[in-house]
């Protein structure tokens, strides 16, 4: 079986890694001439919207799957003309939009922040009015990893947000005073069977996630796995999917979906039955999906502009070092670190031990 995937970045890779034991093949559209994908498969270097490379793609493979919610759901319509695409370009249009996807949220009685649709300054303006301050200004579509997106705390950061954003549709959101940052990522195959990963701990910095823990018996799992499959039902998903959620007054308020394999389930790949990039394909591919369960603790940490060097990683047991084979890049995804350990307390020893080498003393 041969995949397309629009989109060669890490996550693209890491699908084809998994997908490769499986005996799968894989092409990969991407506009970058350096993608980093394109090392595990035949690289189709084209814009997303050009046409007759999609075609292209359509005709060499068996399924289209995509790696981030950047690519235009037109995209995906137009190739769902040719080849079967999961997730849908219905699911791709609704994700990508913070405004759709507040509003599906509102229609499932999934409890989110306060929010409204910015046009323009005034909308902004009454907006702030209306809701309060402070709050997070964010453009609709496009932003990720802290990017297009401002927090407002006083009158005047509002003058002239809307222009600092690029004047574009953005959404206002009432600021969140949350305990803590949880995130579920869940499979769906074809035939509607839906299984959830343990929720896992977050940590942010400047907007991009540093730290993922994996929970044991974490007290709002099942509350999080009711919201999830509330949107996989409705959007009628296939494939790996990852809500966000903020952790408030003993429950869970939406912050937003991803479409796709997810940073957050990186530690996946040694620290459960099956990773969240074979259950993707097997979803995609309509085979039976895998075990989500647990191997003991486990925890991923991001590398953020460079990675440490191989040899120091490699040497702290329990740990497993993916390098993206990136260039370094300041603010950039390079590579992660997984863990897993036997138990908690060991896992919060390779966790420091890990991040000495990220921030030496």
């Amino acid at each position: 079986m041969k995949i397309g995937v629009i989109g060669g970045g890490q996550l693209g890779r890491m699908l084809a890694l998994a997908g490769t034991p499986l005996g799968m093949n894989f092409a990969f559209l991407d506009p970058a001439p350096d993608a980093c994908a394109q090392a595990l498969g035949e690289h189709i270097r084209a814009d997303y919207g050009d046409q007759d490379h999609l075609r292209q793609l359509a005709d060499e493979v068996d399924l289209v799957t995509f790696e981030f919610e950047s690519v235009p759901a037109e995209t995906v319509a137009f190739l769902s003309q040719f080849v079967p695409v999961y997730p849908s370009a219905e699911s791709l249009r609704i994700a990508r939009d913070r405004w759709f996807e507040k509003s599906m949220f509102k229609e499932l009685g999934i409890p989110t922040p306060a929010f409204a649709d910015i046009q323009s300054q005034a909308d902004l303006d009454a907006a702030v009015a209306a809701i309060g301050l402070p709050a997070v200004l964010k453009t609709r579509t496009l932003g990720y990893d802290g990017k297009g997106q401002k927090v407002l705390r006083t009158a005047e950061q509002v003058v002239g947000a809307f222009a600092e954003l690029g004047s574009v549709p953005c959404l206002l959101e009432g600021f969140v005073p949350f305990t803590g940052e949880v995130s579920l990522v869940a499979v769906r195959a074809r035939d509607g069977e839906t299984r959830f990963y343990p929720l896992v701990h977050n940590t942010h910095d400047n907007g991009i996630l540093r730290l993922s823990v994996a929970s044991s018996d974490h007290p709002l799992q099942a509350l999080a796995e009711d919201y999830v499959g509330r949107v996989l039902n409705k959007l009628d998903y296939v494939g790996v999917l990852a809500f966000e959620f903020f952790e408030v007054d003993g429950g869970l308020k939406a912050n937003e979906i991803a479409p796709r394999v997810h940073n957050s389930g990186h530690w996946t790949i040694e620290g459960a039955e099956c990773s969240q990039f074979e259950n993707h394909l097997r979803a995609v591919a309509g085979l039976p999906l895998g075990s989500t369960a647990k191997l003991g603790e486990s925890a991923m940490l991001n590398f953020i502009g460079e990675v440490p060097a191989v040899d120091k990683v490699i040497a702290i047991d329990d740990c497993h070092l993916h390098h993206y084979g990136k260039a370094f890049k300041a603010g950039r995804k390079v590579g992660h670190a997984t863990l897993r350990c036997a138990d908690a307390t060991r896992l919060q020893q390779q966790i420091a031990a890990v991040q000495a080498l990220v921030d030496p003393v």
